[in-house]
C-alpha cells in the first residue's frame, strides 16, 4: 500500500448534487432492512447444528465484531461524505493504489451480490415452506429470481417510493419478530440451564467460528452511507442511524435465537435448515405460529433485498464512474443508477442458480470480514483526520482478521470443496479488478 493520505480536496469531492429525501426513520429502516433480513433465518439452522445452545452467545460475539467494524465505516463516512462508501473511502485514503481501489470495489460489490442472493434464497425457502414442493430446488430458485425482479423494479421506480415501502416492511417485520419471539419463549419446553446441562462439549473455537459466520447477518449497516446524497446532516444521521439499527438487530437476533432453542427441538431446526423457524414454530405453537413466522421472514428478506439493491447499486455506479467497472453501469435516470440495479440483480440471480445456501453464506461472510478489515486499516491510517481511537481501530482490525482466518480454517478442515468454489470467485474478481485498473491507468491523462 502507498503511504499517501487524502487531501482536503479529496475529502470534499462528491459525485453529484444531494437530493435530500430520506429522513432518520428511512435511514434506520435501510440499515435494518439490510441486516434483519436473511440473517437470523439463514444462520439459525447452521449455528444450532454446530454449537447448539450456545447460538445466542455466538450471535452476540458476532454483533460485537460488527460494531467494531461499524466504527471505522462511520468515521470514514462522516469524513468523506461519499455515496461510494467502502470503495471511495479506500480510493481516497490510498490515492496512488489504483489496483487496490479497483480490487476492493469488485470485492464489496460482489459481496453485496452474494447477500442479495442469500436473502432471495431465504425468501423463497420460506415462501414455499408450507407447500408440498417445498424441497424442490428449481422452484425455490425461480421464486428467488421473482422476488429479486420485484424489488429491482421498485428501486428503479423511485427513491422516495422505495424509502416508504422500506419503512413499512421494516417496522412491520420488527413487530412481528417481537411477537414471534415472545410466543416462542412463552411456549418453551425447557430452560437454558437444562439445555446447558445436556449439551455435548462445545469448544470455544467452534463458538468463535459460528460468530464469524454470523457476521454476514450484520452486513447492511454500510448501506446508510450509500444514501449520503439523500440525507440531511450526515455527521449526526450516519452514526445515529447505524448504531441504532445495529443495537436493534443484535437484540432481535438474540431474542429470536433464545425463543427458538427453548421452544423448538434442535433436530427440527437442523433438519429444516433453510426454513427452520417456520417448521419448528408450526410444530410447537400450531399452524398460525408457522404462518406468522413465514410472514415475518418474507417481510424481513424483502426489506433486505430492497435495501441492498438501493445502497449497493449506487456504490457500483460510483466505481463505474471512476473506470473500474464497465462504463454503462454509471448511467443514471432521475439520479437512479438503473443499469447498476439491473446488473446487480441479474448477477445475484445467477449466483442463486449456481450456489447453495451455505456457500453463499460463507462467501458473503468472508468478503465482508475482509473488506471491513481493510476499512479499519484505512481509518487507522488517517485516524488523525477522522479523530478515531487507536485502541478501537486496532481491536477492530484484530477481530476482523481473526474472523476471516476462522472461516477459512473451518472450510479447510470440513468442506474443502466449497473453498475451491469460493476461491474461484475471488480469482475471477481479482482478475477483473486487475484488468480494469490497468485499462484506467492507460486511459488516464
Amino acid at each position: 500500500m502507498q503511504n499517501d493520505v487524502p487531501t482536503k480536496n479529496n475529502k470534499h469531492s462528491c459525485h453529484r448534487k444531494r437530493h435530500k429525501t430520506l429522513g432518520v426513520p428511512e435511514l434506520i429502516a435501510i440499515a435494518l432492512g439490510g441486516m434483519v433480513g436473511g440473517g437470523i433465518f439463514t444462520i439459525l439452522g447452521i449455528s444450532v447444528s454446530m454449537i447448539g445452545v450456545f447460538t445466542p452467545l455466538a450471535i452476540i460475539i458476532g454483533g460485537v465484531i460488527a460494531l467494531l467494524a461499524a466504527y471505522s465505516y462511520i468515521k470514514l463516512g462522516i469524513y468523506y461524505k461519499d455515496e461510494g462508501a467502502t470503495y471511495s473511502f479506500y480510493k481516497k485514503t490510498f490515492p496512488d493504489s489504483p489496483f487496490a481501489a479497483s480490487l476492493i470495489g469488485w470485492w464489496v460489490i460482489f459481496g453485496y451480490i452474494s447477500t442479495l442472493a442469500l436473502y432471495a434464497y431465504t425468501f423463497a425457502s420460506y415462501a414455499i415452506s408450507s407447500f408440498s414442493f417445498a424441497d424442490i430446488e428449481w422452484i425455490r430458485k425461480l421464486v428467488a429470481g421473482a422476488i429479486i425482479l420485484v424489488f429491482t423494479l421498485i428501486n428503479i421506480w423511485s427513491v422516495k417510493g422505495m424509502g416508504r415501502i422500506e419503512d413499512l416492511m421494516v417496522y412491520t417485520k420488527l413487530v412481528i419478530l417481537v411477537i414471534i419471539s415472545a410466543v416462542l419463549i412463552d411456549n418453551g419446553h425447557t430452560s437454558l440451564p437444562v439445555l446447558l446441562e445436556g449439551e455435548k462439549e462445545i469448544s470455544v473455537l467452534s463458538i468463535l467460528i459460528v460468530a464469524s459466520l454470523t457476521f454476514v447477518a450484520y452486513e447492511g449497516f454500510q448501506l446508510v452511507i450509500n444514501a449520503v446524497n439523500e440525507m440531511d446532516d450526515p455527521e449526526k444521521n450516519i452514526p445515529g442511524a447505524i448504531y441504532s439499527a445495529m443495537i436493534i438487530a443484535i437484540t432481535i437476533y438474540v431474542i429470536i435465537s433464545l425463543g427458538a432453542i427453548l421452544a423448538i427441538p434442535f433436530e427440527d431446526i437442523i433438519q429444516n435448515e433453510e426454513y427452520a423457524l417456520a417448521s419448528g414454530a408450526g410444530e410447537t405453537i400450531g399452524h398460525w405460529g408457522a404462518d406468522l413466522v413465514i410472514v415475518g421472514a418474507l417481510l424481513a428478506t424483502s426489506s433486505a433485498i430492497s435495501g441492498t439493491v438501493f445502497g449497493a447499486s449506487r456504490q457500483m455506479a460510483v466505481i463505474s464512474h471512476d473506470g473500474y467497472l464497465p462504463g454503462f453501469l454509471a448511467r443514471r435516470k432521475n439520479s437512479i443508477p438503473v443499469h447498476a440495479i439491473l446488473t446487480m440483480s441479474s448477477l445475484a440471480f445467477l449466483l442463486v442458480l449456481t450456489g447453495n445456501l451455505q456457500v453463499i453464506l460463507e462467501f458473503g461472510s468472508v468478503t465482508f470480514l475482509l473488506v471491513s478489515m481493510l476499512m479499519a486499516y484505512a481509518n487507522y491510517r488517517i485516524r488523525h483526520l477522522t479523530h478515531s481511537s487507536v485502541i478501537i481501530s486496532v481491536l477492530s482490525m484484530a477481530g476482523l482478521m481473526c474472523g476471516t482466518v476462522l472461516i477459512i480454517y473451518y472450510e479447510v478442515m470440513l468442506q474443502p470443496e466449497q473453498l475451491f468454489f469460493i476461491g474461484g470467485i475471488y480469482i475471477t474478481l481479482t482478475a477483473g479488478a486487475w484488468i480494469y485498473s490497468n485499462m484506467r491507468s492507460r486511459d488516464k491523462p
